[in-house]
């Protein structure tokens, strides 16, 4: 038991990482990067796919943490999808490096690889892995210029941006 316990322990501890050779930005401040943000694209994963208009909303809690609401339209079932969880800091609270947690003890990786440090109005996020990777606005579109430059960068760190997918913002019937 104890064996099994330190296994699954070593592998949640590794869901919080980092790919190798990407490192978070710095001077990341929170505050500022609570709020509504629009998914413009995505790598698949099965916990989002076949979703349209999906938006996370990041929110200051009371303990310190912070309240995130993941939301999206499943074309197939018409209808909306939810999910709430949360996020802290990993280490220095000035980094881009959060742990997210939507069932209980389980925490993934949540990395702001790129940042309109100006205004606050773009990211990219990975995951802990180069199977995970975001595009964020905080509008349901994106200046091509912009979107072009995160791909591109996102390309250098050697994630599959062939395989995005461009995440539909037109309202649902």
């Amino acid at each position: 038991m104890r064996y099994w316990l330190l296994v699954i322990a070593i592998f949640l501890g590794g869901c919080t990482g980092l790919p190798s050779g990407v490192s978070p930005v710095s001077d990341y401040d929170v505050e500022r990067y609570t709020g509504k943000w629009y998914e413009i694209a995505r790598l698949d994963h099965r916990f989002e796919r076949g979703l349209s208009n999906v938006t996370a909303e990041y929110s200051m809690a009371d303990d310190g943490s912070i309240r995130v609401v993941n939301r999206g339209y499943d074309n197939d079932g018409k209808s909306w999808q939810e999910a709430i969880g949360k996020a802290y800091p990993l280490g220095d609270p000035t980094v881009g490096q959060l742990k997210v947690s939507f069932f209980g003890p389980f925490y993934g990786g949540y990395n702001i690889l790129k940042l309109d440090r100006e205004d606050y109005q773009y990211s990219l996020v990975s995951g802990p892995s180069r199977s995970y990777l975001w595009i964020l606005a905080r509008q349901p579109k994106l200046e091509p210029a912009i979107l072009d430059e995160l791909i591109s960068y996102a390309r250098e760190l050697e994630y599959d941006t062939d395989s995005l997918i461009y995440v539909d913002h037109e309202r649902p019937d």
